[in-house]
């Protein structure tokens, strides 16, 4: 069995990056940037107002308070921009350019407007409320680096720097396989449901992971406890796939099936088996340009290898720059015993108070538990080698939102 950290690496060393495509800004959000994105303008382009109130030269104001200028033409948001002579101020928008002379805008709450007179009552400095050009970016400036997850604030950037399509990451073509004869379509009346059956659950849970991570998924017919059958579903996974995802099957029972169908289809087994739990009976292997995972079939078993081992490795596959989850740190609540030997991923609640990060192990830790990754917002991580950990002690922690 391999080490979980050194199982990781082997996994994403492998991963070459797939081609980029060119996509219209409005379908951009959540793709991974291939390129770099310069500011060809500064940002702000102009310098403007902060405020709506009265833009002059701070020099203008003489001796103290209050002070009375003549006003003087308008700047609107979008409108002309209006000569200021020396002495004067010009009413000015929030957004507006301000006029050639002014050097500080004087918020309206602090004049009093008689007429064209602008009484001002405050001290005014000069570059109050006024945003200069390019005082966020300056021109040839890098706005947004290659490898970036294109988030909401970060398209809205790209908007503000006059990019109508960015060159993103291609999404990879996920093909999720279930095997096991005892599964089932969640809801199915015709024909009726074999006793013993169950409604498969983990392909959904790993679809959703999958999309989320960026790729397009297409979830395949249950396969049998065959190994013809499943060896067929296999190739025909194959095709077209970039990441090709069994579900079950790759443990050692006799009905174990699917890693004698994947080497049977062609897949070359890198390695099976991880020093992790639950989910040691992973199998991760590449056919061609494909790479595959073997997943368990236990529910726990699946969610956290998909999500430990599957996530990175689309994300890899997007050259994002960050592939791995972060891990925080937090105060463990409650106690943990074990037999140390391999590192553990405990599904947990965290909890927040004014002082601190707290994460509470769930009472369900079974792999075959469906509930604990829908109640759970954070995964534990237990190193190998520890046998307890104490109340109050401090722990890594990852974020399910950000697995």
């Amino acid at each position: 069995m391999l080490a979980f950290d050194e199982a990781l690496a082997q996994l994403l060393g492998a991963a070459q990056p797939l081609g980029a495509e060119r996509v219209p800004l409005a379908d951009a959000a959540g793709r991974v940037l291939a390129e770099d994105v310069l500011a060809h303008v500064p940002l702000p382009p102009f310098d403007h107002s902060s405020m709506d109130g009265y833009a002059l030269a701070a020099h203008d104001l003489v001796g103290s308070a209050p002070w009375e200028l003549e006003v003087v033409g308008e700047s609107a948001a979008g409108g002309d921009l209006p000569d200021l002579p020396p002495g004067k101020a010009c009413r000015i928008f929030t957004g507006a350019r301000l006029p050639a002379g002014a050097d500080a805008v004087v918020m309206q709450e602090r004049v009093e407007r008689r007429g064209d007179v602008a009484r001002i009552l405050a001290p005014v400095r000069p570059g109050d409320h006024v945003r200069r050009r390019g005082e966020d970016l300056a021109e040839g400036a890098k706005a947004l680096a290659r490898g970036a997850r294109l988030t909401p604030g970060k398209v809205a950037l790209a908007a503000a720097l006059d990019r109508p399509e960015l060159l993103v990451a291609r999404r990879p073509l996920v093909t999720v396989l279930c095997s096991g004869d005892e599964l089932r379509a969640p809801g199915q009346i015709h024909p009726p449901p074999r006793p013993g059956s169950i409604p498969e659950s983990n392909g959904y849970f790993v679809a959703a992971a999958a999309r989320a991570a960026g790729a397009v998924v297409r979830v395949a017919a249950f396969v049998g406890d065959d190994l013809k059958g499943a060896q067929r579903a296999v190739a025909d996974a194959l095709r077209g796939s970039d990441v090709v995802v069994t579900i079950g099957g790759v443990s050692v029972g006799d009905r174990d099936v699917m890693r004698g169908a994947l080497e049977a289809a062609g897949v070359v087994i890198d390695f099976w088996k991880v020093r992790i739990k639950p989910g040691k009976p992973l199998a991760v292997g590449r056919a061609g340009q494909a790479q595959v995972l073997g997943l368990p079939g236990n529910p726990a078993s699946a969610s956290l290898t998909f999500l430990l081992f599957g996530v990175p490795l689309l994300r890899a596959l997007q050259a994002d720059a960050a592939p791995l989850a972060p891990r925080i740190r937090a105060a463990m609540r409650g106690t943990v015993t074990r037999e140390p030997g391999r590192e553990e991923f405990l599904r947990a609640k965290l909890e927040l108070d004014r002082s601190e990060i707290g994460v509470r192990p769930l009472a369900n830790q079974a792999s075959g538990s469906v509930p604990s990754f829908a109640e759970a917002d954070a995964l534990i991580v237990v190193p190998a080698d520890r046998a307890r950990i104490e109340d109050g002690s401090m722990v890594d922690v990852i974020r399910l939102a950000d697995a």
